[in-house]
């Protein structure tokens, strides 16, 4: 049974010729005629994409790439220690990287159009997902060029690694002064490149290919290794920093949002508009309605507490003043602003109408309203229940009402993070007489 599982995931059967894979590397690392002609048509065309923000050209653009050769020619004569190869190809993607700097730098610099459009700014932020893509999309690739069933893998890699769009929004950094852009972009592909290389370099050795260099000394290899190692760590570091960024500030958006919805209405105010900047934990609040007191304003900032925004930087702002004298406004304005001061007093009603029917009729829907706004921060947190009972005691001929909840979790939840739940359920029920249970389900 193991000899037959080897069998069908092993790569000996079907790699090419050593001598061919060779060739057919050396002649994909050459940038002059054709393959110079063709990279900077693909970079024009990426810069388009970018300009007006279409993925369908900015893909047609990585298609036609032949960029993915010389880095693949990097990582293979790393592994068989040709370092004729390796010069060759390091020089040509040098060449490469600054002809296609000066392609898109130019293209920028004479567009009309210097929007930063969501496909530029996708490309200014890498993080540890991107070491992930590249790394199995270089695996794909030099797999691919190994074999001799190639099929359609390499425009796939093309695409995943995405080595153009980081190069040209490097390029619109450059052109526009926008040097935040540049580095972010520029890092991306550094990252992009190291990793595919670092992948191919360890696919050729796990493949066997032979070594091109026969008289390489042992010292020598040790050196290379970890000079090789070194480059990996460096470039891998940051973006490991910037993926648990890019984590905290998922999570921020999200508490943000669960907290917005609660103070969407306060005492006939309503929520106009509220900003949310996560890097910088910051949340502006914009209302309309009554004027706001300086007490009411620290109300609002203070239930952030209650959904783990207590380093927040919460400012509270009156976007509407309705209930102030306006003579010097038009009727119309004066008019407007009534309309919605009687929008907002109805929706206030209707919020109080509805938490009072809340107790009565709609009791049953407390659990799944729980769980909703909870697995949100505890993702291992897998159903709820809710339920009134009454207390009998003995010292007491009148029973007490109190609630019941009941969490089960299919992941590690300990007890720091259950005493948070607990205090999260009575400020989100308004009561300490709520007790709370956990369960952990196998």
């Amino acid at each position: 049974m193991l000899r037959k599982l080897l069998k069908i995931i092993s790569l000996q059967g079907q790699i090419e010729d050593y001598n061919e894979v060779h060739e057919s590397i050396k002649q994909g690392i050459v940038f002059k005629g054709t393959n110079l002609w063709i990279l900077v048509c693909a970079i024009i065309i990426a810069s388009v994409g970018l300009n007006t923000n279409s993925p369908a050209v900015i893909i047609g653009a990585m298609l036609i790439s032949p960029l993915m050769g010389p880095i693949t020619g990097m990582g293979y004569s790393i592994a068989v220690y040709d370092s004729l190869l390796f010069k060759q190809s390091l020089k040509n993607f040098g060449f490469a990287v600054l002809a296609s700097l000066i392609t898109s730098t130019l293209y920028f610099a004479i567009t009309p159009v210097t929007t930063a459009y969501s496909e530029i700014l996708a490309r200014t932020s890498p993080t540890i997902y991107d070491v992930l893509i590249a790394l199995f999309g270089g695996s794909a690739g030099i797999i691919a060029i190994s074999s001799k069933q190639k099929g359609n893998v390499i425009p796939g890699v093309a695409i995943a690694t995405a080595l153009m769009p980081p190069l040209c929004t490097a390029g619109y950094g450059l052109a526009t002064g926008q040097f935040t852009f540049f580095y972010g972009a520029f890092y991306l592909f550094t990252i992009n490149t190291v990793c595919i290389a670092f992948a191919s370099a360890i696919i050729s050795q796990f493949l066997k290919f032979p070594i091109r260099n026969s008289q390489i000394s042992d010292i020598r290899k040790k050196r290379i290794n970890q000079i090789i190692s070194a480059i990996i760590i460096i470039t891998i570091l940051p973006s490991i920093y910037l993926g648990y960024r890019l984590a905290q500030d998922e999570k921020f958006k999200a508490n943000a949002q669960l907290y917005t919805q609660n103070i969407s209405i306060y005492r006939g105010n309503y929520l106009l508009r509220s900003e949310v900047n996560a890097p910088k934990r910051e949340i502006k609040l914009i209302y309309g309605g009554s004027s706001l007191t300086d007490g009411d304003k620290d109300t609002i900032i203070s239930k952030a507490n209650d959904f783990y925004l207590k380093d927040a930087k919460i400012s509270v702002e009156q976007g509407l003043a309705i209930n102030v004298n306006i003579p010097n406004q038009d009727k119309s304005l004066a008019k407007e602003a009534s309309l919605k001061q009687e929008i907002s007093r109805l929706n206030s009603l209707i919020t109080e109408s509805r938490r009072q029917s809340d107790s009565i009729q709609n009791r049953p829907a407390i659990g799944n309203q729980l769980l909703s706004e909870i697995k949100v921060l505890y993702p291992q947190i897998t159903s709820c229940s809710y339920s009134d009972t009454y207390v009998y005691r003995k010292d007491s001929i009148k029973p007490e009402k109190t609630g019941i909840v009941i969490f089960s979790y299919n992941r590690y939840l300990n007890n720091t993070d259950q005493k948070k739940v607990r205090e999260w359920i009575g400020e989100r029920l308004k009561t300490d007489e709520t007790k709370v249970y956990f369960e952990r389900i196998k």
